[in-house]
This record gives C-alpha cells, sequence and structure tokens, in this order.
C-alpha cells in the first residue's frame, strides 16, 4: 500500500462516522500533490446537495481527528467540497447511482476511432461498462481501458 493510499483509507475512518451522523455521503477521499504542495480532499454529498456550511462542520470536526491522529507527516491543505456537477465515477456506487444518466468516457485507447465517448450509462460490472451511444448502438468498453469516467454536464 502507497502513502497516498494509507492516508486515504485512515482518513475514510475517521471520516465515516461523522458521515453517518449527519446523514451524509462520503463520495470520495484523495491525498495529492499538485505543484509544492499536498491536499487532503473529502468530497460530500447528501440529498439535496450539500451546502458551504455542512462543508465547514465536516471540516471542523475533520481536523480535530487528524490533529488528534497526526499520521501524516507532510504539510498539507485540507479541503472538504461537494463532488460538483461533472462528478468523476470511480466506484461501484457511483456507477450504480448513475444507472440511466449521461456520463463522458476517456479512454487510454481509441475505440470506434476515438478516445472520448459519451452517452447513457446502461450497465456496468467489475469488468465492463455498458454504454449507449445512439438510439440503436451500445458499447461494452472494459473499465480496465477506461481513463475516466464522469457525468456529463448539460446546460
Amino acid at each position: 500500500m502507497t502513502k497516498r493510499e494509507e492516508y486515504e483509507q485512515k482518513t475514510e475512518k475517521l471520516l465515516l462516522p461523522i458521515m453517518e451522523r449527519k446523514n451524509f455521503e462520503l463520495v470520495d477521499v484523495e491525498y495529492v500533490k499538485e505543484g509544492r504542495n499536498y491536499y487532503l480532499r473529502a468530497y460530500i454529498d447528501k440529498e439535496g446537495g450539500i451546502t458551504i456550511d455542512d462543508c465547514e462542520e465536516v471540516s471542523r470536526e475533520l481536523s480535530d481527528l487528524l490533529d488528534a491522529e497526526d499520521f501524516i507527516p507532510d504539510a498539507y491543505f485540507m479541503e472538504i467540497s461537494s463532488p460538483g456537477l461533472g462528478r468523476q465515477l470511480k466506484k461501484d456506487k457511483d456507477f450504480a447511482r448513475s444507472i440511466g444518466e449521461e456520463v463522458e468516457v476517456k479512454l487510454y485507447k481509441p475505440m470506434n476511432g476515438t478516445k472520448e465517448l459519451t452517452g447513457i450509462l446502461e450497465a456496468f460490472d467489475e469488468a465492463n461498462i455498458l454504454l449507449q451511444v445512439s438510439e440503436k448502438d451500445t458499447l461494452t468498453i472494459p473499465r480496465a481501458g477506461i481513463a475516466l469516467v464522469k457525468l456529463a454536464i448539460n446546460f
């Protein structure tokens, strides 16, 4: 396990009781380096959408727990936020929640002459996703070949 994975898992364990108590959903936790800085980010949501006040409350509680546990030796910035409109689908629960939704898929290698596809997510399993790209065409896309899946943003 990498230190990134370790920090993310430990942070998730600290966050889960807070999420359960507040009836929020923990969408994702990530520990990343951007430029010279490290960031510990948690993305949270709830029915009807997350507010700034919700993020602030979770941030205060998590900050106290992180100070007490002190398992990240690097200096880092902690951010608590909504996953946003173009939410990335990473976990099975993200895919399950997004069945029937329009998604954008970016591939490592071209499929049918393109590395970017948009369509309706029809189904998924541990190996593939099923994407309806037109009224008549549905593609089976191996998950191992997918660089990114996110909800499409339509205005």
